[in-house]
């Protein structure tokens, strides 16, 4: 067996245990860190919208003189004012992107570019988009979203409980929000790809916390009962008990779309390609992350709140069942208190100076009336020292 089999086994039998739950707060705080440079990145940086979206004219020329300056030069020599990118695609094809134009002006683009790179004019492609498609597009993929949402929290909520729906949307938002980030720092442009990859993240971070969750409610079933162990260490265990298949999922998924996106940026250049891959990569990791880290945490944090966990928890830390850091400070000194109350229960009341002196029996006397010394059987004698019998 594998080294990294053998260490699933043992985390798997609870032989070896990491405690995820109980270290939350410090997955709160780097997840924390995570959001504000992507808000910080949406603020400043903002997402770069593709021509899809902000509307205007495109154009590609394919030819071995064709170069980003030369091509940006051709199109302001046409008159072609306002924002204009261009962009290497492969080998020697660019492509000009440029704001809205008029049929005449995007002709006399085309035409400078045929004549100053030595193409005929049906090599020069254009295409003029109007910003009302890609406003139809983020209302389709915004209600498709919202759709989504409401029915996996009435699924979750059906299939294991209001809690577990909470927790996996917050993973989820919290997914959504560090991927944008991400893309808004790495300046990549948001075309249809990219709300493709969004969403397709969306599926994927679901699937991976409602498996640890499945473990999860198997490992809690009729917990609240016993007082062997609080639903903080059994969400933990489940934790402990998926990570490797979740790792090695993870690892399985962002192996190819590493490749596509390597493939898309350095071979490509530019494209769907790359867009969907980017959005796949983060999502895929940062929803793994996540499903460890922060859902099944967050869902602990919620049950710990319910009364019956919080007696579970003291009942568990007053025997030593559970150790200390599955438990609340909270929870810790509440169960120091059950426990000096149940050793005072525990004791023998003291005879009062009445009984006492009246010599009141304790338990263990064999007659009444005994007092505090116990009785000794006579001693029967019947021969002298010496061995002689007396006549």
């Amino acid at each position: 067996m594998s080294r990294l089999g053998s260490m699933g086994n043992r985390l798997y039998r609870g032989d070896v245990s990491y405690d995820f739950v109980g270290r939350r707060r410090r997955w709160y705080v780097i997840s924390a860190v995570f959001l504000l440079v992507s808000i910080f990145a949406l603020i400043f940086f903002r997402l770069t919208l593709g021509i899809e979206f902000r509307g205007g004219a495109e154009f590609r020329i394919a030819s071995p003189k064709a170069t980003e300056a030369a091509v940006l030069e051709a199109v302001q020599d046409a008159g072609v004012a306002g924002e204009i990118r261009v962009q290497q695609v492969g080998n020697d094809t660019v492509r000009v992107q440029t704001e809205k134009l008029t049929t005449d002006e995007s002709e006399k683009v085309g035409e400078t570019l045929s004549e100053r790179f030595d193409v005929p004019r049906d090599d020069v492609s254009s295409q003029l988009i109007g910003p009302s498609w890609g406003q139809d597009i983020s209302k389709k993929a915004i209600r498709a979203l919202v759709f989504f949402l409401i029915l996996v929290v009435l699924f979750l909520s059906f299939y294991f409980e209001w809690k577990m729906a909470v927790a996996a949307m917050l993973a989820l938002l919290h997914d959504l929000a560090i991927t944008v980030g991400i893309y808004a720092l790495s300046g990549f442009e948001v075309t249809p790809a990219t709300v493709i990859g969004f969403l397709t993240i969306l599926g994927y971070s679901l699937y991976d916390t409602v498996v640890v969750f499945d473990k999860v409610r198997e490992n809690t079933a009729g917990i609240a009962g016993g007082s062997r162990m609080t639903y903080s260490g059994a969400a933990n265990l489940a934790v402990n008990q998926t990570i490797v298949r979740s790792i090695n999922t993870s690892i399985v998924a962002l192996l190819p779309i590493g490749a596509i996106l390597f493939a898309g940026v350095v071979l490509l250049g530019a494209g769907p390609l790359k867009d969907l891959s980017l959005a796949l990569f983060v999502g895929v990791a940062v929803g793994t992350y996540s499903s460890i880290f922060i859902a099944t945490p967050i869902l602990a944090s919620l049950k710990e709140r319910e009364p019956a966990m919080q007696a579970l928890a003291r009942r568990v830390g007053a025997r030593g069942g559970a150790p200390a850091k599955t438990l609340s400070r909270g929870q810790r000194a509440a169960a120091v208190e059950d426990e000096s109350v149940e050793a005072a229960e525990d004791q023998p009341e003291p005879a009062t100076a009445g009984a006492v002196a009246r010599g009141a029996a304790r338990p263990g006397d064999r007659r009444p009336g005994a007092g505090s010394t116990r009785n000794q059987p006579k001693r029967k004698n019947k021969s002298r020292p010496g061995g002689k019998k007396r006549r």
